[in-house]
């Protein structure tokens, strides 16, 4: 039986930090998520295809952006092409807020309620047509507009910062 001795701590050469810092000490950064570099490669992408890089300088910038840490490491990559076509008003395709969720089901009980006081006054009068259908048509149109313009959670697009898009 041989003996086979544990080597002590202090002998054993320490790994190195498979995350290094990437930015100075003393210095912040934030680091970048799936969806900053998937904007950035698209980006680098279309400027491939419009012929403003070459296929090789794409390549090594999607390489580069892919290897990325921080959104200071991103910005870069993109910085001397030009800035897509941008929208007046970002899509706000986020859930609503709890508190405008709030709102809109109260809203929509007012419609039912309304609807049902609508109907049964139908009902019960001598009206030769349905009536209730133009308001509930309108109660239905506001609620509607109110669904759309109503406040909303950021998208994940809209968290990523303006020099990554």
């Amino acid at each position: 039986m041989t003996n086979t001795q544990i080597p002590d701590l202090d002998t054993l050469v320490p790994t190195p930090d498979p995350f290094p810092p990437t930015v100075a000490p003393g210095g912040s950064a934030l680091l970048a998520s799936d969806t900053e570099r998937e904007l950035v490669t698209d980006r680098l992408r279309a400027a491939a295809a419009e012929g403003r890089l070459t296929l090789t300088e794409s390549d090594g910038r999607q390489a580069a952006a892919y290897a990325a840490r921080t959104r200071a490491e991103l910005t870069p990559l993109g910085s001397d092409l030009p800035r897509p076509p941008g929208r007046s008003r970002p899509a706000r395709r986020g859930p609503m807020t709890p508190r405008a969720r709030r709102r809109f089901h109260v809203h929509v009980a007012i419609v039912a309620v309304l609807f049902t006081v609508f109907v049964t006054a139908w009902a019960v009068g001598a009206a030769p047509f349905f009536w209730p259908a133009w308001p509930t048509f309108w109660l239905l149109l506001s609620l509607f507009v109110h669904a759309r313009r109503a406040e909303r959670e950021p998208s994940p697009e809209e968290l990523v910062p303006a020099e990554l898009r």
